[in-house]
């Protein structure tokens, strides 16, 4: 075990693990509805998610552009790398009188193996009102870096507080 983790959390039926999802990761369809509210909206419902899953993170959900209220993502400068999906590109969300700085991001072409991203957006999802996966209320990953969405179906413990980036 390595310094600063503790033990992995023991899954109860219908949980996963987060540290038995891949490294590289993995994206796979999701086949429920995830629902994305903020400024008091409701700004994205899709039953057309992907997920992308990762060592020692809760799943990032990926909703088509498509099925976002028009104009609450609004593009900004400025790009990330990440080292398996390549160039991120990031958004501004808006809603009524809301507004939340670079709080989703998309990889407009992404590397080999996570094509399936291309046309989709994830969010912080705690920088937005209230995010849902098949009704449940999501909670934030830890830290201000990574945009994991856990749910009672995954355990941990999960990268992102202070400690872990050496994980």
């Amino acid at each position: 075990m390595r310094k600063n983790q503790r033990q992995r959390d023991t899954p109860g039926p219908g949980q996963e693990s987060v540290w038995d999802y891949p490294r590289p990761p993995r994206v796979e369809n999701y086949p429920g509805v995830v629902v994305i509210e903020f400024g008091g909206m409701e700004i994205a419902r899709t039953g057309s998610a992907v997920r992308v899953l990762e060592t020692s993170h809760p799943p990032v959900f990926y909703i088509p552009h498509a099925d976002f209220v028009q104009g609450s993502l609004q593009p900004v400068d400025g790009t990330t790398w990440c080292e398996f999906k390549g160039e991120a590109a990031y958004y501004d969300v808006a809603a009524g009188s809301a507004r939340a700085e670079r709080a989703a991001w998309t990889y407009p072409s992404p590397t080999a193996g996570f094509e399936v991203l291309a046309g989709a957006v994830a969010v912080y999802p705690g920088r937005m009102d209230r995010c849902l996966v098949d009704g449940e209320e999501v909670q934030a990953q830890p830290g201000d870096f990574y945009g994991g969405w856990i749910t009672s179906r995954v355990v941990g413990p999960f990268k992102g507080p202070p400690g872990t980036w050496g994980w």
